[in-house]
């Protein structure tokens, strides 16, 4: 039994790094894609409050509109995302499908209309937040030291991003944080129920033997 741990640990570890490293392909396929495409699929983003176009939330953090800002998201997003990744695909895939859809109804709530929101720079935030607070509510000190890394690395860029700027979806990076935040919270270790207390007549019996 002891022996078969570790394998299934690496099994896990590998599977999930697999699974980070084809989102991160994908994204790049779509983006070579959408350059020989003229750009076109930057208008398949997140149009606030617009209810026919709300299926882009979903394909929002798969688009980029130049390999430029491809490139400045792909570094922290396999950062962050490798740390999550090592507790194996199913951990990542819903760490990521919650920031997502969170992240992204928000900023189609709160947005400025008329404009198209891609990137995975919400992604990024929600992992970065998830990697924050994840500690707090699994009450483990490796994982608060690790948080820690993560804030020394990208604190600064990542707060600078929550700063508005003219062609950056501030809205984007702040929902996805809180998308990172429920992740965290969701997946929490000691989120299982506590054991139900005794009854007076169990606890009398209990005595009698």
């Amino acid at each position: 039994m002891s022996d078969k741990l570790p394998v299934r640990t690496s099994q896990a570890q590998r599977e999930g790094l697999s699974l980070l490293i084809g989102i991160v392909a994908l994204m790049w396929v779509i983006e070579v894609v959408n350059t020989l495409d003229s750009n076109r699929l930057d208008y398949d983003g997140i149009y606030p409050r617009n209810f026919d176009r709300l299926w882009g939330v979903f394909t929002a953090p798969f688009l980029h509109v130049s390999f430029a800002h491809l490139i400045s998201n792909t570094i922290p997003f396999l950062f962050m995302g490798a740390i999550i990744a090592i507790r194996g695909a199913a951990r990542l895939a819903v760490v990521t499908a919650i920031v997502i859809i969170v992240g992204g109804i928000g900023t189609w709530l709160i947005a400025p209309a008329g404009a198209s929101t891609v990137g995975a720079s919400g992604v990024v935030f929600g992992y970065a937040a998830y990697l924050l607070t994840r500690g707090l509510f699994d009450r483990s000190v490796v994982e608060l030291l690790i948080g820690l890394l993560v804030a020394v690395v990208w604190g600064g860029a990542l707060l600078a991003s929550l700063v508005p700027h003219y062609g950056i979806s501030w809205q984007a990076h702040a929902c996805g944080a809180v998308g990172g935040v429920i992740a965290a919270w969701a997946l929490a270790k000691d989120r299982s129920p506590a054991p139900a207390l005794p009854s007076a007549s169990q606890s009398a019996g209990a005595l009698t033997k």
